[in-house]
């Protein structure tokens, strides 16, 4: 169990190394294209960091469909990504403004284009709850419809991203192979530079999961706890270590767009793999951490309606959100 537990402080590790090394190359690659925030946070940084977690429900359902075991941890991890994302994440990024608060020229203030937040929020809202409502339907014809509304909605949404995108980066660190080796900061090496960073992030993921889940066999943890709650914070590390990182450069509309623009691609693909694939039936747990995650998702949206601008206090009650339905599993046993 030692061993298991050292590995996983190696794989924590490998995760943050690699994920400001990611930060650093996908900021470049978005100032090589001319393009903003919007696009750097919502699309390039979303899309990277969610390989590992979504490589986790489609090697489960794809290539283990016999086993119904592995299709509960697949449906699991495919709506408890956007669970994590839309509760967890959102406090994490909460705890990290009030915790770099004094190298913050805004302070406690989250600086976010709000736009873009509101954008991604309203799209994730109508993406999952699609998504989830699908499971009390038992038509096939119409959950092969509803796959290919969310697909469509993500193509959309890539659209409009890019459409309403202006270029906003302010100050870029020097790229760190440039640094480190001397290279030319070119594309070549910014796109070097973000492939070695997946590939340390991913491996490290992966090393994390198989490493969490025998400790967690050890003490007990059963299988759907471990792809509702473990699994998705382990391969949520990316995103959050990537917002934590954006927090302390004071880029909050990167850190904040990382998440929310994760959350988008999380609740239209892996779950559009997860209704054609799979029966699509959603246990008690499930459907509680889907009114969990719409709900903290909801609080956002309709703060910045209301006030226009993000702060804390929807940020922090994220973690509330995610204590309810840590509390409705042990009142259900």
């Amino acid at each position: 169990m030692w061993i298991s537990v050292a590995q996983i402080l190696m794989a924590l590790a490998l995760i943050l190394i690699s994920c400001e090394f990611f930060t650093n190359g996908i900021e470049w690659l978005g100032r090589k294209l001319g393009v903003g925030d919007g696009v750097v946070g919502s699309i390039f940084s979303a899309v990277g960091t969610c390989l590992p977690e979504t490589m986790v429900p489609v090697i489960a359902i794809v290539f283990l469909r016999e086993d119904s075991g592995s299709m509960d941890v697949g449906v699991g991890a495919i709506l408890g990504a956007p669970f994590m994302l839309s509760t967890l994440a959102f406090f994490v990024i909460g705890i990290s403004v009030v915790l770099f608060r004094s190298k913050r020229e805004t302070g406690m203030t989250v600086n976010v284009n709000s736009d873009i937040v509101s954008r991604d929020i309203s799209f994730f809202i109508v993406a999952y709850s699609v998504g989830v409502a699908t499971a009390f339907i038992n038509i096939h014809f119409i959950k092969g419809i509803v796959s290919a509304f969310l697909i469509t909605t993500y193509i959309y949404y890539i659209i409009l991203t890019v459409k309403q995108d202006s270029v906003n980066q302010g100050h870029l660190d020097k790229l760190y192979l440039t640094k480190a080796l001397g290279l030319k900061n070119n594309m070549q090496n910014i796109l070097l530079q973000i492939c070695i960073s997946l590939t340390g992030i991913i491996f490290g993921a992966n090393l994390f999961v198989k490493n969490i889940e025998g400790v967690a066999e050890l003490i007990g943890i059963t299988p759907l706890i471990l792809s509702l709650i473990v699994t998705p914070i382990v391969t949520e590390l990316p995103e959050k270590f990537n917002s934590i990182i954006w927090i302390s450069k004071r880029k909050d509309t990167l850190a904040v767009g990382n998440i929310t623009g994760a959350m988008v691609f999380q609740s239209c693909i892996p779950v559009s793999i997860g209704i054609l694939a799979t029966p699509w039936h959603l246990n008690s747990h499930i459907i509680v951490s889907s009114v969990m995650a719409t709900l903290s998702a909801s609080t956002i949206y309709f703060w910045i309606e209301d006030k226009g601008k993000l702060n804390l206090i929807p940020l922090l009650m994220g973690g509330a959100f995610y204590a309810l339905f840590i509390i409705s599993l042990f009142m259900k046993g």
